[in-house]
């Protein structure tokens, strides 16, 4: 049993929630916990052959769901070359003249009128700690017709762009004030997308990047300066997700100190933390 769980006296699973579950993008955060059975996902890819090889690599943990979640109205979904860039919103012509890498990648092979699912009418879904998307810009109508679903929720990862790369694509503002709105806070990036700005090409690589950002994968966690908005059980799976996903020892610390002022833990539960602490995976000080 993980010590941390066992620790917090967890009596069920952490429910993870991935839109946009396409594994394009190596292994998503939460792979820790769920090699290690301490986490459940429900994953949702409209894409057939994305959805086909989540389907034939998940674990007895792992369901996958052929939806496309968004403000529950008819859209259409505009297939690209690459998989990756398929997105309900059309690329912007202005963002392919300062970056012409994405033509290529982005250009559409068919258009396909889909029907998208609100988060809140999704009956799949009976609780949400953490929430992981990436739906190339329609992340913010997600956020908007998912708010019940999200009261219950901890940790969200989305990406989003400081440069629109599709048309009326909502940006960084956009998305930041309606997740403060619903009570979360900023908490870490866990990747920065940098792009080279066109005519520059250094070492022949369309790649290399100087400082010119583009996108970002950020989390934010539910606001942790006001405890009282917090369940026992949110507290717990707050200290799991921040420890096991994100190395984010300090918040997990903080939850089980909050539980234990509670008398929910025993006294001595944050020294016993402390110590357990692998040192390998302690950063250095910056």
């Amino acid at each position: 049993m993980d010590f941390l769980q066992q620790l917090l006296g967890l009596d069920r699973l952490t429910e993870v929630v991935d839109i946009g579950a396409n594994p394009i993008d190596g292994d998503p955060p939460y792979k820790p916990m769920l090699k290690q059975g301490l986490c459940r996902v429900t994953g949702f890819e409209p894409q057939p052959e994305a959805l086909a090889q989540l389907n034939q690599a998940k674990g007895p943990n792992e369901r996958y769901l052929p939806y496309a979640v968004g403000d529950g109205g008819t859209h259409t979904l505009n297939v690209s070359r690459a998989s990756g860039m398929t997105s309900l919103f059309e690329l912007h012509s202005d963002t392919l003249a300062m970056f012409p890498f994405f033509g290529k990648a982005g250009e559409v092979l068919e258009r396909v009128p889909v029907s998208t699912h609100a988060l809140d009418g999704l009956s799949d879904i009976e609780r949400l700690d953490f929430l992981k998307i990436d739906i190339q810009g329609a992340e913010l109508s997600v956020f908007q017709h998912g708010s019940e679903k999200l009261k219950s929720a901890v940790m969200v990862q989305t990406e989003l762009s400081f440069i629109p790369l599709y048309k009326d694509q909502p940006v960084l503002g956009d998305i930041d004030l309606e997740l403060r709105r619903q009570g979360f806070v900023p908490h870490c990036f866990a990747a920065i997308k940098r792009w080279p700005v066109s005519p520059c090409l250094l070492n022949g690589n369309p790649r290399h990047a100087l400082n010119q950002l583009l996108e970002a994968d950020l989390v934010y966690m539910r606001d942790l300066r006001y405890p009282e908005r917090f369940t026992d059980d949110m507290l717990r799976h707050l200290a799991m997700l921040a420890y096991h996903c994100y190395n984010s020892f300090d918040v997990s610390m903080r939850c089980i100190e909050l539980l234990q002022s509670r008398g929910r833990l025993a006294p001595n539960t944050v020294a016993a933390f402390t110590k357990a602490i692998p040192p390998e995976r302690v950063p250095r000080p910056a």
